[in-house]
């Protein structure tokens, strides 16, 4: 079975420097959770500049984030928020900036259920309180065959997690994406079966690279990215990290992902990017880099390989794609 694939572009496209130079003074200034967690939480999305106010003094800067994505430059900021798919905003790559105001980000709860002792709803800022953020520069590998290099700014989704606490039959994670067909013009076609559902299996989700992401190059979360919380699985292909994240339920039965519904035979339930795997209308072994001329080869599991291998260690990765 083949599988998904991007074009590829070059790495000279980096971030603004302005841009990235006041990202890594606030990143300098950066100390633990408690010092800000006296603040009354961030305000969560109706000011950005409150929010990055906020933000100044909960990044952890332990990570050596840059090696995250292999030393590679970024993607530049206006090539990353205005090329993307997002179909709840429309198919066309545009169609998400175009769209992005449409996405009524304010108020926005957090729902976590199923196998877990402790289900609840959160508003996102209280979600935002209990945790200690991240800056994390990862690839970014679309199935159609293009990538990203992005900053990320989130936490572990297993934080998120181990708060709730999850049951001995938690062997899934569901994640599922805003329905609101009324704003959202993409969810009044049937592209897919709306709303948009995701899942990684327990491991997978518990993996240390696993992020819940709220920003991105050090500013909030853009609408047409997926605001105002999203998923981030930096080994398998952009549609795992589903956008706009409502709700996550914990699943002894495995779930069924919208795209896997929709097109069994062109998207897998894994989908780790996988260069030998082509997907049936293209090949995956090699990839443009939005940015680049040009084509450059993918990496299997995205570069990550050595964090993630051994997640699945005996499978067929040809067959379980």
């Amino acid at each position: 079975m083949s599988r998904y694939r991007y074009p590829a572009l070059p790495e000279s496209e980096v971030t603004p420097k302005a841009l990235f130079d006041a990202r890594r003074r606030f990143l300098r200034r950066g100390v633990a959770l408690g010092a800000a967690a006296a603040a009354p939480g961030l305000l969560w999305p109706r000011d950005a500049a409150a929010w990055r106010e906020a933000l100044q003094g909960r990044l952890d800067d332990d990570l050596d984030t840059r090696r995250l994505a292999g030393g590679e430059a970024t993607t530049d900021y206006e090539d990353a928020t205005s090329y993307n798919n997002f179909y709840e905003l429309g198919n066309r790559k545009s169609d998400p900036e175009v769209f992005a105001h449409k996405l009524v980000t304010d108020p926005w709860s957090l729902t976590v259920e199923g196998e877990v002792d402790k289900p609840g709803t959160l508003a996102l800022e209280d979600v935002l309180a209990r945790e200690t953020l991240e800056e994390r520069i990862y690839r970014l590998r679309c199935v159609e065959a293009w990538s990203m290099v992005i900053p990320w700014i989130g936490f572990p989704l297993r934080d998120l997690l181990e708060r709730h606490g999850p049951t001995s039959r938690a062997k899934y994670v569901l994640f599922e994406a805003i329905h609101d067909p009324d704003n959202l013009r993409g969810q009044r076609r049937s592209i897919l079966d709306w709303p948009y559902r995701e899942a990684l299996r327990i491991d997978e989700a518990m993996h240390p690279l696993t992020l819940l992401a709220v920003g991105m190059y050090g500013e909030i979360m853009p609408n047409q990215n997926g605001a105002p919380i999203r998923l981030v699985v930096p080994w398998k292909y952009g549609f795992k990290s589903i956008k706009s994240v409502v709700r996550i339920a914990l699943t002894e039965e495995r779930p069924t992902p919208s795209w896997v519904a929709q097109n069994p035979e062109e998207y897998g339930f894994y989908a780790n990017v996988n260069p030998h795997v082509d997907h049936p209308r293209w090949t995956q072994a090699r990839e443009r880099r939005i940015g680049e001329r040009g084509k450059r080869e993918t990496l299997m599991f995205n570069g990550y390989g050595d964090e993630v291998a051994d997640l699945y260690s005996g499978m067929d990765l040809d067959r379980h794609y």
